[in-house]
């Protein structure tokens, strides 16, 4: 007798994977090689004769699936990519693993990231960052109810490459001169801590959960879940700072082990430009990355309602962020080169 719910499960794959191929250009490397078949065999075998107890073979069971599925239609470098990190304050019993359409789309983000050249960066440096945003806030209306209010605003942000000067943050006109923050945090990083990082997916994974899981762990009062905070961490990193090329390809792979991703075949950025999007749910919004459909460029993450609150209707936007231009400049005030959205003339530094 078939179980209803897994074929269901694995259609819906095979649908979303469908989907992604038709809309996504092939990937570059189509075809591994024999060397590379054998290493990510190894590991699987590996991996399935560590002993282990009853509940972690349930949660291995699922995962053998996504496997089978990802192994019939994508490269061995999505199979691999498959393996997770769970939360252990999770309220699901086992984890949702994300999906395969998901993984096969980060694998493939992973190894453009990967590609990108490497910009030298000297100490004396600073990283550039230009974004367009629409964000979204509650306020006491007149009849005392709380009624949502959209704002805009186009920002440029400066940061010392190794944050021991001064930078520069410009809002609509406006300049604020930022503190220097020496090297850092995972939550606010400068150039040289991403550098720094580990470019291993499970390792640097496992520093985002440590970093999450305090706050947002087991026992915390967070209704995020260390699994959602790894999530939006990761994505906050990739959209706010500009990223080393092994680092950031890096950061791509560990979020496809990080339970309940979803991929999107259209997701659209506040500077108005369309794409694909991977995205987790929680707590009535749907979180999710834009990526340029043909270059997979990231172009700016949006959080979107999925249930009616004060906030707005079921797909309303409440926050959205679109990547206009970064890079590496040599002062504060000088921006670097970046291609205009739709609709916007592109602009010169002051």
């Amino acid at each position: 007798m078939s179980n209803t719910r897994t074929d269901h499960s694995e259609w819906n794959e095979h649908s979303e994977r469908r989907e992604l191929a038709r809309l996504l250009p092939p990937p570059p490397h189509p075809e591994p090689s024999p060397s590379q078949l054998a290493a990510r065999r190894d590991v699987l075998l590996a991996e399935f004769g560590r002993p282990r107890s009853f509940s972690s073979l349930t949660a291995l069971t699922a995962r053998w699936r996504g496997l089978v599925v990802v192994a019939a239609v994508a490269t061995a470098a999505a199979v691999t990519a498959v393996t997770l990190t769970p939360d252990a304050s999770s309220t699901q019993d086992p984890p949702t693993p994300a999906t395969a359409a998901s993984v096969e789309l980060l694998d493939r983000i992973a190894k453009v990231a990967y590609g990108q050249p490497q910009v030298p960066a000297q100490d004396s440096q600073f990283t550039y960052l230009r974004t367009v945003a629409h964000t979204t806030t509650l306020s006491e209306a007149s009849d005392g109810a709380m009624a949502p209010t959209a704002t805009t605003a186009t920002t440029e942000r400066w940061t010392a490459v190794d944050g021991g000067r001064a930078g520069l943050q410009r809002r609509d006109g406006a300049e604020a001169r930022l503190p220097a923050v020496d090297r850092g945090s995972l939550n606010s990083p400068t150039y040289r801590l991403l550098s720094t990082l580990p470019t291993d997916p499970d390792a640097l994974l496992k520093l985002v959960y440590a970093d999450a899981r305090p706050n947002h762990g087991s026992g915390s009062a967070s209704t995020a879940g260390a699994d959602h905070e790894a999530f939006i961490a990761i994505g906050d990193i990739l959209r706010d700072s500009v990223v080393p090329p092994q680092v950031g390809s890096a950061l791509y792979r560990a979020a496809a082990r990080i339970p309940g991703v979803v991929a999107m075949d259209d997701a659209v950025d506040a500077a108005g430009r369309h794409g694909v999007a991977v995205a987790r749910v929680n707590d009535g919004r749907r979180f999710e990355w834009i990526f340029d459909r043909a270059t997979l460029r990231l172009l700016g993450t949006r959080t979107v309602l999925v249930r009616d609150s004060a906030w707005g209707k079921v797909g309303d936007d409440v926050e959205s962020t679109a990547v206009l231009a970064q890079g590496i400049v040599d002062a504060p005030g000088e921006a670097a080169p970046g291609k205009a959205a739709p609709g916007e003339a592109a602009e010169s530094s002051h």
